[in-house]
């Protein structure tokens, strides 16, 4: 099979889909990898070390989608690319679908073979793609909320751990999955006060257990948030529902009974978000202000550190790619439950039950379209 690794187009976007070790496993089973020139710089790597593991680098992302089977992305695609997509071309990406109908409208009507990575799910409901950029964004949220807390940054001056005889700052976490329990220990190991939901009464028992002292584990009521958000420093959105829009748990009336320079960040904003003052950022214009509150809303916060975010998504993504490039994208998903979940869209025709309901799309039986 054919791969085409395009570069990423997304503002800011530095990750790429595939390290040189990843084109070279690839090549290793005969399979034929095309690379768009400068696709790594950003994460460090140069056309030099993918033409040695085996990579044909071209200078247009037309060529590489144009001679591809396959497309093996980081972000969903961007209007500009849309036309590129043939009918018929495995895409392998972060879709989210669920926050945009465009999108989903797009692939429909380009008849592609969509994998998302996002709902690519194991037995044990865990999402093996999605983990790792959640364990980056969660962790990342602390560090970009400490550096907005600042007052240079327009914050409301206060340290997160504070010191001796001072209080440290107040985090409230809603969500308590990847996300929410990266950034918990995050802000528990800077000192502060950490305030983690979950409507899950098991997950909480062990988060309560794992997590540090500073870290006190709650059932969210609508009562519960509004009572601890006019007190509290930083807010993390961190809830997700595989292949939906993220409900919205926390109302614009909520949020703006919060503290001025205090900081909101909606690490679920690229599944429509669950924080309702909360829209899409980017890396190069990343806040807004909401009654002098700082909303960091952007999709896609493991670009920013590329270096440890590509790494990590081709550990998790390469086992399905092999998957799909060995057998085709019907037997892997015949021989695999966990990529049959990921198949969103396929020939034109919705697939996945959570993003037909979004938009009130016609569901399709993936059974039928694989025979």
């Amino acid at each position: 099979m054919i791969i085409g690794v395009p570069k990423e187009i997304k503002n800011r976007e530095f990750r790429v889909s595939l390290t040189p070790s990843g084109v070279a496993e690839l090549v290793s089973r005969k399979h034929q990898v095309l690379v768009q020139k400068d696709a790594g710089l950003g994460s460090g790597f140069s056309n030099e070390q993918y033409t040695h593991a085996g990579a044909t680098v071209f200078e247009h992302a037309a060529d590489v989608y144009a001679k591809a089977d396959l497309i093996i992305k980081v972000k969903e695609p961007l209007a500009s690319e849309y036309a590129l997509i043939k009918e018929g071309q495995i895409v392998f990406t972060y879709f989210h679908f669920a926050s945009s109908e465009e999108l989903t409208h797009a692939m429909i009507e380009r008849k592609a073979i969509c994998i998302a990575y996002e709902t690519i799910q194991k037995a044990d409901q865990s999402l093996p793609i999605l983990t790792p950029m959640s364990e980056v964004a969660g962790r990342m949220s602390i560090q970009i909320a400490a550096h907005y807390l600042e007052k240079g940054n327009g914050g409301s001056g206060k340290l997160m751990g504070g010191v001796p005889g001072v209080k440290p700052a107040r985090v409230l976490i809603l969500g308590g999955g990847v996300v929410g329990t990266q950034a918990a220990k995050m802000a528990a190991g800077l000192g502060a006060e950490v305030i983690l939901m979950d409507i899950n009464l098991t997950r909480l028992r062990y988060l309560t257990d794992v997590l540090p002292a500073n870290v006190t584990c709650l059932y969210p009521t609508k009562t519960l948030i509004e009572e601890y958000l006019p007190h509290t420093d930083v807010l993390v959105g961190a809830v997700l529902i595989p292949g939906g829009k993220a409900p919205v748990l926390a109302s614009r009336e909520m949020v703006e009974t919060m503290p001025g320079g205090s900081v909101v960040i909606d690490v679920a904003v690229d599944q429509g978000g669950c924080i309702e003052t909360c829209k899409p950022t980017s890396h190069e214009h990343p806040i807004f202000l909401v009654n002098d509150i700082i909303h960091y809303c952007v999709p896609n916060i493991p670009g920013a550190v590329p270096v440890t975010s590509t790494n990590a998504l081709t550990n998790a993504s390469l086992p399905y790619l092999l998957q799909l490039a060995d057998k085709g994208w019907k037997d892997a998903c015949r021989q695999s439950a966990e990529i049959e979940k990921g198949l969103s869209i396929a020939a034109g025709k919705v697939t996945d039950a959570m993003l037909a309901k979004t938009f009130q799309l016609s569901l399709h039986n993936i059974k039928d379209l694989l025979n």
